[in-house]
């Protein structure tokens, strides 16, 4: 398994910006896809973005399309979530997640990814 860390959350204005990133160790990120899951208190882990091994597919959860954009360097064992025009709404804590069972896409199943990161906090003040 691989040893995920995430960073970069924490408090801003609705309609501000933040980047998360997620460093992995080992010398086999790039046989991961990558996804960020998020939790609210009370509600269910919610699928946010997912990104392939090779970064050429690239999925959204639809709360987040056209505003969050995920990517991942794997020259950096890095992946990372842009986030921007966040709405109260996005606040959770945000994880980063890898599997290496899905060669050419990425799921958006919790139950898909065997590595998880520890969460960082992003909460957006109205």
């Amino acid at each position: 398994q691989v040893q995920l860390v995430e960073s970069g959350g924490g408090l801003v204005q609705a309609g501000g910006s933040l980047r998360l990133s997620c460093a992995a160790s080992g010398r086999t990120f790039s046989s991961y896809a990558m996804a960020w899951f998020r939790q609210a208190p009370g509600k269910e882990r919610e699928f946010v973005a997912a990104i392939a091994r090779n970064g050429a597919n690239i999925y959204y959860g639809d709360s987040v399309k056209g505003r969050f954009s995920i990517s991942r360097d794997n020259a950096k064992n890095t992946v990372y979530l842009q986030m921007n025009s966040l709405k109260p709404e996005d606040t959770a804590v945000y994880y980063c997640a890898a599997d290496r069972e899905y060669a050419l896409g990425a799921s958006r199943q919790p139950s898909a990814y065997e590595s998880w990161g520890q969460g960082t906090q992003v909460t957006v003040s109205s």
